[in-house]
């Protein structure tokens, strides 16, 4: 059986996209598939997968906001700015302020130019960046625009924060996190990562491999073409509106 639609999938932490796509891939038994937005091993949440004639709407739902709740800490660094990499202590002889967290924060909102960490799949002369890395080959990238739609601080205890923010296509968490330690003159590195919105698509309403397993039919999972048509006008783009408060 041929199937068509996408799937609001809930990645687990500890795989890459490929990896999750290949598990639901043997669920589904759909080989023409493909997914939405690649997330690191060690982010969780929305991953969007299209399954055969969808495969032409994942250029739209890349397009389409998307939305992250982190954690940080302020007080070390590493090579690609997320806890994957050997923590690296940096020395802070004034911890910032809350009010500077914020401020620092709401610099960064709009139309930026952001430089990806060397460590990234962008890709060098048709090689994934993170692959020349580990070869010792040099590895240049230049800045590029990004659309940050708003930034918003959770809460913050020095040397942790909590922060969420909505942000456009070709965005990295890690490089926000980078430059916001240089801001304060601090460090900077990544803790965890959740993808909890992709347009339309939130992880409140994502399905996980469990579930996918034990569903009755595909018409319990899967979206269908035409309603994913609808949810992806181009016209009526949609950007998640600022949380309020802490927590």
């Amino acid at each position: 059986m041929t199937l068509g639609g996408i799937i609001n999938f809930d990645k687990p932490t500890g795989i890459t996209s490929a990896k999750a796509l290949y598990k639901v891939r043997s669920i589904t038994q759909q080989r023409k598939s493909g997914h939405a937005g690649t997330l690191d091993p060690g982010a969780t949440g929305v991953l969007v997968l299209c399954l055969g004639r969808a495969t032409k709407l994942v250029e739209r739902i890349m397009d389409q906001p998307k939305v992250y709740r982190s954690t940080a800490r302020l007080d070390v660094t590493s090579e690609s700015f997320d806890a994957d990499r050997e923590l690296i202590p940096v020395t802070v002889t004034e911890p910032p302020t809350e009010n500077a967290v914020r401020a620092a924060l709401t610099g960064f909102e709009g139309t930026i130019q952001q430089l990806p960490p060397n460590i990234s799949a962008i890709k060098i002369g048709g090689v994934p960046s993170y692959k020349l890395e580990r070869k010792g080959r040099t590895i240049e990238l230049k800045p590029r625009p990004v659309q940050i739609y708003w930034l918003h601080l959770r809460h913050y205890d020095y040397p942790k924060l909590e922060f969420e923010m909505c942000c456009g296509r070709g965005t990295y968490v890690r490089a926000i996190i980078r430059d916001l330690g240089e801001k304060l003159g601090t460090g900077g590195c990544l803790t965890s990562l959740a993808r909890t919105r992709i347009g339309p698509f939130a992880q409140e309403q994502a399905w996980n491999l469990d579930a996918l397993a034990e569903a009755a039919t595909p018409d319990d999972y899967l979206i269908e073409l035409e309603e994913c048509q609808r949810l992806l006008d181009p016209n009526a783009l949609t950007i998640p509106p600022r949380p309020t408060g802490n927590g």
